[in-house]
Parts: C-alpha cells; structure tokens; sequence
C-alpha cells in the first residue's frame, strides 16, 4: 500500500488511520509506505511507527509512486496485491476487503472513483463537478483516479510499473494495462474522499482540474470522456 506525499503533515494522520481501520478488515497482512516526496514540514514526524517511509527529492507523483512499490515488493508475483492512494485522501473502511475480494475473483487491476470533501469551492462549482463526473451502471465508469487504485503486483511489473510523470501517471499505467488485456474491474461502488483543496501539488493534477470547473474553461465532453480520452488523475503533488 503505497501514499506519495509531500508536504502532507496535517492530512497524512487522517489517511494513514483510515487505512489502519481498512486493513483490520482483511485477513492479509498490510504493509504501508509513505513515500516522503522533498517534505519540509516534518510529515515524517505525525506517521505513526508501523508505516514505513521512503524519503526522495523528486517532487514527481509518479516517481513517488513507482519508488514506493520499488521499496516494497521490487520482484512480488501474482500472490501480492498492490494498492494506492494519496495523502490528501480517506478510503472506505470496506476499501481493501473489495480489493482482496476482486483479486479473489481473479481481477488484476480495480480502478475506483473519487468523491469530493467540499470545503474550498463553491456550491456551484460542486454541483457543476457532480453534474460532469457521471458514474453510469455499465461495466466501466471511465474515471481513473491514483487515489483509488489497486492491481496484482505480477500484472504491475509486467506493465513497467509508474512512469517519472508529473501527473497522469494512473491514466498511463491504466492505459498499458488494458493494452496488455489485463483483467479491470471498473469499481463505482468504493470510492475514496479526497480534498477539493485549491494549492494543489501537481500541475495539471486534480486540484488544477477543480479550479478549471470552477472557471467553466473545460468543456462537457472533455471530462466525462472515457480513460483514454486522458481525464486528469487525482494525484496532488
């Protein structure tokens, strides 16, 4: 289980108990890393002493990512299942016992959605977002989110794991998944809460794409397009 992070001190003990409440509902053991991306506001000191850390300077999502699951499980094959999420984020309690439950039914990759903790945008701008993020009831929803991500780790090697991208990096990875026929599992029904805060970390993360609802520039069509049309990931470097 891995969480990039930088700069995060005030929202990683919130991420970080509610993936400890998560793991208790699986008969697996868990594993957590927190991959301390150039943090100066002393992160490392509100983790709590059962997650590991990895420290880097990269200021890059998607390097955090790839050198959490690097420090991990570097060689893990088809019994190990990997997850990620992001620091400004809180999964379900039933988050990890879905995935395990996918990986059981011989998934390889469950990609999730996100819902929004409003707190800095408008009410507007919340019901306009509601009104573009649809979640139909066919078999993929289309959203593709490094908030809400888990895959089998043989599966993810395969692939060649997160690319050094600033953003994207889920899209990408999801987007060489299903050009190797990988097993999705389009999942509506377990999604995580992640901030709408407006400083984000990440040209062109989630917080820039918030703020471009906001200001009405981005077009309909453009963000309920489907995964390969390139919607913005929910990283927030």
């Amino acid at each position: 289980m891995v969480i990039p992070a930088h700069d995060e001190r005030e929202r990683l003990p919130r991420c970080v108990s509610r993936l400890a409440h998560a793991a208790r509902l699986v008969e697996v053991p868990v594993t957590v890393v927190v991959v301390l991306d150039a943090c100066t506001d002393g992160s490392a000191d509100v983790l709590p002493g059962h997650v590991r850390t990895v420290r880097i300077t990269s200021r890059n999502v998607g390097v955090a990512r790839a050198a959490g699951f690097r420090a991990v499980a570097l060689r893990a094959d088809a019994g190990t299942w990997f997850a990620t999420t992001d620091a400004d984020s809180c999964v379900p309690i039933t988050w990890l016992a879905k995935q395990v439950a996918h990986y059981r039914a011989g998934v390889e990759v469950a990609i999730g959605t996100v819902t929004v903790d409003w707190r800095e945008h408008s009410s507007a701008t919340r019901l306009h977002y509601d009104q573009l993020y649809a979640v139909g009831d066919g078999d993929v929803h289309g959203h593709v989110h490094g908030a809400n991500l888990g895959m089998r780790a043989d599966t993810y090697w395969q692939a060649g794991g997160f690319r050094s991208l600033p953003c994207e990096e889920d899209i990408d990875l999801v987007d060489r998944f299903s050009a190797r026929g990988a097993v999705i599992a389009w999942d509506p029904h377990n999604p995580v809460l992640t901030s709408d805060r407006r400083l984000s970390r990440a040209r062109g993360g989630f917080g820039d794409h918030l703020r471009s609802v906001a200001a009405g520039r981005r077009a309909q069509h453009e963000i309920a397009a489907p995964v390969l049309a390139r919607r913005h990931d929910e990283s927030t470097w």
